[in-house]
């Protein structure tokens, strides 16, 4: 999907259609999470920090992110893909690998000469992107190739809205002249390795031999990359599977009968089993907590994220918040941390970091209220920028900004045109948050 957050909120938006949109953590110290092509043209890019973003491109609407709505077009898109071919290996929200030759199309396309295979993928990568425009609004870019690491490389050539085919037998043609980070496997530690060798290109990799990159990198990954110089990846498209977990525990001599102390443990295993995930290369939404007592009992607490994380600091912290609310009276003999729900991929930045807002808020609305103790007052709401809501006498739509005791709102739907702004106070009983509207109308339905 192109800039599939970003998109997300353009389509949702009908006034940011056509304008600079970045989304991400919008605190001290967020990152873009997605910026739409408009705002790229300013030099903003993912991973970017949200302050350096605004200073690049500072007339752009800055956005948190909405996850129902990402994740509800999600599952439509994917949905799409399924249809192709039971084989499909999401990498995130907005990007999976098909296998299209086991699904229906399977048998024509191993029946077909090139010319006529050629056609025919060329025709199911059109009615795809085709079929997410007509179900979503949004783009999409296809790479068709005879392997995974061809077929993404296609993929991010077609980008934006485009489709790109590398027939077999151009793969070492495309690779040669992409630099080494182009392969996976390849980050910044492994492209020092190489640069200090004197390797920059795929086409150098391949020069150099296998022996050389085993020598340099170890047999398992210098081998691996070696095959990739040359274009040749095996690698099978593996479709989602059940989620199973990873988790570590610890039985202590010693029942701990102390909360401090107990906690501490929590977040040791807490940060062994990140990177028991990490070096699985899969990360979760769900992080769960079992604890066994003095008397054998055993109980587990758990918490669902809402999206897929490998972020050390996000299951640290929801473990520890679990083992808050456990009765340790009489000590414990066991505790264990686990994340289940696993994923191969991770919707970082945007998911981990508003999860650390969220906490940060909650610390400084808890020392607030700490503060106006003897003097309560009814909780203030907190509206985010690009939040859905709903007006008793307006209607849906989303809000643009808040601060100084007021909210403003742009009443629109995504199949509206642009709607109108109005301002009202935090307070205001008539607005409430609302669900994430389908970017296409529903049967039936009207503008109001």
């Amino acid at each position: 999907m192109d800039a599939f957050f970003a998109a997300v909120e353009q389509a949702a938006k009908p006034s940011l259609r056509g304008k600079p949109v970045i989304v991400g953590g919008l605190g001290g110290r967020g990152v873009v999470s997605t910026a739409s092509y408009e705002a790229r043209r300013f030099g903003v890019h993912s991973a970017m920090p949200m302050a350096q973003a605004r200073r690049l491109c500072p007339n752009a609407a800055f956005l948190s992110g909405r996850f129902e709505a990402y994740r509800q077009n999600s599952e439509i898109v994917m949905g799409l893909l399924r249809q192709l071919s039971p084989l499909v290996q999401p990498l995130s929200l907005d990007e999976a690998f098909v296998d299209l030759e086991a699904g229906p199309y399977g048998p024509a396309l191993a029946e077909a000469d090139h010319a006529t295979g050629e056609r025919l993928v060329t025709a199911l990568g059109e009615d795809l992107r085709a079929d997410i425009e007509r179900r979503t609004g949004l783009t999409g870019s296809v790479g068709a190739a005879g392997s995974k690491l061809m077929a993404k490389i296609a993929s991010e050539r077609a980008k934006p809205d485009g489709l790109v085919l590398i027939e077999p037998g151009q793969e070492r043609a495309v690779l040669g002249p992409m630099p080494v980070r182009a392969l996976p496997g390849i980050g910044p530690a492994t492209e020092q390795v190489l640069r200090r060798a004197g390797l920059n290109t795929v086409a150098e990799l391949a020069e150099a031999g296998e022996a050389e990159l085993v020598q340099l990198l170890g047999r398992a990954h210098g081998a691996g990359i070696f095959q990739m110089s040359i274009g040749l990846d095996d690698r099978p498209v593996v479709p989602d599977q059940d989620a199973k977990s990873v988790s570590v525990e610890d039985t202590f001599e010693v029942d701990l009968a102390d909360r401090d102390r107990v906690l501490r443990e929590v977040e040791a295993l807490a940060a062994r089993c990140v990177r028991r995930l990490r070096a699985a290369g899969r990360s979760g939404r769900t992080v769960v907590l079992k604890v066994r007592r003095f008397d054998f009992s055993t109980l587990t607490r758990s918490e669902t994220l809402r999206g897929p994380t490998d972020d050390e600091t996000v299951i640290v912290g929801t473990a520890r918040r679990l083992a808050e609310q456990v009765d340790i009276t009489g000590g414990v003999r066991l505790l264990g941390v686990g994340v289940a729900q696993l994923a191969d991929y991770t919707q970082e930045d945007l998911f981990a970091q508003a999860l650390r807002e969220e906490a940060a808020e909650h610390a400084e609305e808890a020392e607030a209220e700490a503060v106006e103790e003897e003097a309560p007052e009814a909780a203030v709401r907190r509206w985010h920028p690009g939040q859905d809501v709903e007006h008793a006498e307006f209607g849906p739509g989303w809000v643009q900004g808040s601060g100084v005791g007021r909210v403003t709102v742009r009443f629109e739907t995504p199949w509206s045109g642009p709607g109108r702004v109005r301002t009202f106070a935090v307070d205001d009983p008539a607005l409430e948050p609302s669900r994430a509207l389908p970017l296409r109308r529903p049967e039936g339905s009207s503008d109001g």
